[in-house]
């Protein structure tokens, strides 16, 4: 079995929605396909990946580095024992070649693109959904047979008011969904307070159904202050309050703030997401740890950092990864973790999950086709498949 051909596209996710830091406008994905010379039912067996929504394509790092040591690779130096399939530690070694230790920035979100694409290609060339191969492979041996899910939305909007609001949480509601997100910190903290009431309003006043997410908007003394402002409403959890290598604004605010933290989706590495646990102040058992597979050198080095955090004592169910798409999902279900995010209707092709299964009291199943399952969703696929 040898790799034939690698492919990749920058395909264009924009939308006119804002978090407190950015707008998503020009917000772009890479996409890719590396294709086998194994032919099955007259077609190659092709694997695909592309990158969560909040960095952009990789394209150049992608064609100059990481697609070339790919090819350039003896077939022995990527394939595992049997022959037959790809060992996906050997290549990501391959693709690290020459890097140097750190600075993880854009080149983790390449490499990550890439990983899901052998990952989804393992599994193929098994002959089994990803989420089953890693049950077997890393798991208890039998995978979730639902994830917990929730609605990633309420991002700000031009025109877009508390009714506004309420009504797109409506819309979740009506899909299955039972607890949202909500952006903050892109607004004052008195506009920001008003659109978390709109919302508890529709959800009965039930906090625990609620999440809000400041996208690292907030210095230490205004991190706080909302903290302390939002506090009595008992929200599900307070997310990414300030810049997410600033640690020790994360652990002063956890010495603030009794409930639960989230943070870790801008942390790129297994070294960075360990400093978090170990330096940043987060409670094992109560906050929540949100590192996106899809950015963070793929499924390869997610292994990696799984086994970090639990040798500091936290579990795989404080892990609910971001990004919102079915590899996620797939590994959620594989490895046990606490649930996965979803974007319905925002980002598309990319977000969402499996054509024809429901999400149903907050809860979405896996398709059973081998893979990542991206054939199971038909408009990512039709992309997938020009590139």
């Amino acid at each position: 079995m040898r790799i034939a051909e690698v492919r990749e596209r920058a395909v264009p996710i924009s939308s006119q929605i804002a978090n407190a830091y950015i707008d998503f406008s020009k917000m772009t994905a890479s996409v890719v396909a590396i294709e086998t010379d194994v032919v099955r039912d007259g077609r190659p067996v092709t694997g695909y990946g592309f990158n969560s929504n909040g960095r952009y394509a990789q394209s150049g790092l992608l064609r100059e580095r990481f697609i070339p040591r790919l090819l350039e690779a003896e077939p022995e130096e990527l394939v595992d024992e049997s022959g037959e399939n790809l060992d996906p530690e050997r290549v990501w070694a391959v693709l690290m070649r020459n890097e140097k230790p750190g600075g993880h920035g854009e080149r983790s979100v390449a490499v990550g693109v890439l990983d899901m694409a052998v990952w989804d290609l393992v599994a193929k060339l098994a002959e089994v959904p990803l989420h089953r191969l890693l049950a077997e492979r890393f798991g208890d041996g039998e995978p979730d047979p639902t994830v917990s899910v929730y609605a990633a939305g309420g991002y700000y909007h031009p025109g877009k008011d508390e009714a506004g609001l309420v009504a797109e949480f409506e819309g979740y509601l009506a899909l299955g969904y039972t607890s949202v997100k909500m952006k903050v910190g892109g607004l004052p903290p008195a506009d920001d307070l008003r659109r978390i009431e709109a919302a508890l309003g529709l959800l009965d006043g039930e906090g625990a159904r609620l999440a809000v997410d400041a996208n690292g908007r907030f210095d230490l003394a205004r991190a706080i202050e909302f903290g302390e402002a939002i506090e009595p409403y008992g929200l599900r959890w307070y997310e990414e309050a300030g810049d997410p290598l600033d640690y020790q604004l994360n652990a002063w605010l956890a010495e603030s703030y009794p409930l639960c933290l989230a943070t870790g989706e801008n942390l790129f590495s297994m070294q960075d997401a360990r400093n978090l646990v170990r330096f940043g102040g987060v409670r094992p058992g109560l906050d929540v740890l949100q590192m996106d597979p899809a950015l963070s050198y793929g499924l390869t080095e997610y292994l990696r950092t799984l086994e970090a955090i639990e040798a500091e004592g936290f579990s795989r169910r404080s892990v609910v990864p971001h990004g919102g798409h079915q590899f996620g999902l797939a590994i959620a279900a594989g490895l046990g973790l606490g649930g996965n995010e979803s974007y319905p209707g925002i980002f598309q092709p990319f977000g969402g999950f499996a054509d024809g299964i429901a999400v149903e009291d907050g809860e979405v199943a896996l398709p059973e086709v081998p893979g990542v399952g991206f054939e199971a969703k038909s408009d990512l696929f039709k992309v997938m498949e020009t590139i």
